[in-house]
């Protein structure tokens, strides 16, 4: 079994996210497909997925719900992270059989990853870090960039063994989240979590994280620029919720535009 990733091994990582959801049903069977999640539990109208032992997603149904706005706050994507590049890879041929539709590839420099959409309209993002050790630095700014993948590359990770779902030790890497002003985002996950910047792309998004990881919150203003308050109302975002084990006690918080950050204590 792959060691877990070193994106859950920081003082502050991402645990699970819950996403409300107008058929929930229908979006659980297609992170349990497409993904490779397995069903964990039930909770209510919950339906609540996960990889090995650990709960990765929760989606609730919410009937009533509004369909989401891209151009307002919320949810970009959420980013599951493979232990291993050949899980990639194998994730990917198993695409190419299927002709599963995908949004996007890129080789990010410290990741390669695939880019989806699921049928409610929340981005997906199925990725494998680079060896930290590869990562290249300039002071405290990692180099990021967004190239195309080589699949061919890729494909030849396979190690002879076939996709059965996502394996143990898929954890969510990061949230990449909608804001109405990348720049005052920042400012509220450096003063409320600590998190260090990593990178930032022009004046519209800015990379995260805790503990030295490439980044764990990504947040950008491209679609929804001066975006206010999140509707709570639509399908989409209901909390992202994250792991702290500096010791402090649990909170849950929400920033200037209406997105839920719940945080839970070391336990």
């Amino acid at each position: 079994m792959s060691d877990i990733p070193f994106a859950a091994t920081t003082p502050v990582r991402v645990a699970k996210i819950g996403l409300k959801a107008r058929d929930a049903e229908s979006l659980a069977a297609y992170y349990q497909d497409i993904v490779g999640l397995k069903e964990m539990a039930r909770r209510g109208s919950a339906i609540v997925l996960g990889a090995g032992e650990r709960e990765l997603i929760e989606i609730e149904q919410f009937s009533a719900a509004k369909a989401d706005d891209p151009r307002s706050a919320g949810l970009y994507h959420t980013a599951f992270l493979l232990p291993s590049r050949g899980d990639l890879a194998r994730w990917a041929r198993q695409a190419i059989d299927r002709h599963i539709s995908i949004a996007g590839a890129s080789d990010h420099l410290v990741s390669e990853a695939i880019y989806l959409t699921d049928p409610e309209g929340n981005g997906v993002e199925i990725y494998a870090d680079r060896p930290q050790t590869s990562w290249q630095w300039d002071g405290e700014t990692i180099a990021m960039a967004t190239e195309a993948l080589d699949v061919g590359a890729l494909l030849r990770d396979l190690g002879g063994r076939m996709w059965q779902g996502a394996p143990d030790n898929t954890v969510i890497g990061h949230v990449h989240l909608r804001v109405g002003d990348a720049a005052e985002a920042e400012g509220w996950w450096h003063r409320e979590l600590g998190f260090d910047t990593m990178q930032t792309y022009g004046d519209r998004a800015v990379f995260l994280s805790s503990g030295g990881y490439h980044h764990h919150i990504a947040v950008n203003s491209w679609q929804s620029p001066r975006a206010g308050k999140r509707d709570k109302d639509r399908a989409g975002l209901a909390w992202v919720e994250l792991e702290d084990m500096r010791g402090g006690k649990g909170r849950s918080l929400e920033d200037p535009w209406g997105n839920v950050i719940v945080v839970s204590g070391e336990q």
